[in-house]
């Protein structure tokens, strides 16, 4: 078995002790329904990590995510609901799904043939996104989201609740395609030199264009797993989710430079940064503790990216 670089070591050290010091203040922490209501609450985040993993590596970014996020849950919302759209189960889920696939395919294109950077593209896409939600809601909020959709949120499928079967499942083929397939070795490949990439004749741009599209089709697939979780959906839904999931992502090991990094690295990202989240609600810091999630997330993506320069220093240094 391949072992894990020192980044994802040093992730899952600091989780254990997390882990560990967050038990010993409250003992509740570890209690059956605690962890299962954690794993819940790190499923979608896992879910688009997944996608924004095959970005980042690719030495491209993705920040319109949380909007885009919100605009999928607020189709979910007008579609689903019989004072609405009224629209059956398959109709609901498949609209999603194309609707992220679709959107993420917009961001692609944007990267790939306009050639405006991903920071710039996804940035515009993100205040893009959000005004349409706000037009598609009225500023009102979907209230009568009917019982098959909401179990797509609560239900349990063989004691394991669905959006942690879901997020398994994604995580699963997500490493696959990364692991042991050509396209997974392309991305990695055009991630680390990209001129490179391009003299050996590897299809660049349709890596890239494929990669924007999972997320935004992961995107979907987080929204439905975590959008039925509530009673309500509102135009703010989304809101900061893709700083969360970069901050998984980088956090996790994968440079925001491109070419490195592991999912199995993005993982412990994930559980890391939601526990950091679960500890401060602990803590009773009330409504301090969003402000100092954000200041954490903030000290870790710096964090993260010195440390990455400093080991390209490094392996500069060694290769001279």
């Amino acid at each position: 078995m391949k072992k894990l670089p020192a980044r994802e070591l040093g992730v899952g050290l600091v989780l254990f002790v997390l882990v560990l010091a967050v038990q010993l203040a409250n003992p509740a922490f570890l209690r059956p329904e605690n962890v299962r209501d954690l794993l819940i609450q790190c499923a979608p985040f896992a879910i688009m990590a997944c996608g924004m993993t095959f970005v980042i590596i690719l030495g491209e970014i993705d920040i319109s995510v949380g909007s885009m996020a919100g605009l999928l849950a607020a189709a979910l919302g007008t579609w689903a609901s019989p004072s609405h759209g009224g629209r059956p189960l398959l109709d609901c889920v498949f609209g999603v799904l194309f609707l992220g696939l679709a959107l993420g395919l917009v961001n692609g294109l944007l990267v790939v043939f306009a050639r405006v950077p991903s920071i710039v593209a996804t940035l515009g896409m993100l205040t893009v996104l959000r005004g349409v939600t706000e037009l598609v809601l009225h500023g009102e909020w979907v209230t009568d989201l009917p019982p098959f959709i909401r179990q797509l949120g609560i239900g349990v499928s063989g004691g394991v609740p669905n959006p942690v079967l879901v997020a398994l499942l994604v995580v699963a083929v997500s490493i696959t395609l990364a692991s042991l397939t050509p396209w997974g070795r392309r991305v990695y490949a055009i991630g680390s030199n990209p001129e490179a990439a391009k003299v050996r004749g590897l299809p660049v741009k349709q890596v890239k264009l494929a990669a924007f599209a999972l997320m935004g089709l992961l995107t979907g697939v987080a929204v439905l797993v975590s959008a039925p979780q509530l009673s309500v959906v509102e135009s703010g839904y989304g809101t900061g989710w893709e700083l969360f999931v970069v901050t998984c992502v980088v956090v996790g090991g994968v440079s925001i430079t491109g070419g490195r990094g592991s999912l199995w690295g993005v993982l412990l990202g994930v559980a890391l940064l939601s526990i950091i989240r679960t500890a401060l609600i602990f803590l009773r810091l009330g409504d301090q503790a969003s402000y100092w999630e954000r200041a954490i997330q903030g000290v870790l993506i710096l964090t993260a990216v010195l440390g990455d320069r400093v080991s390209a220093r490094r392996r500069a240094e060694v290769g001279a």
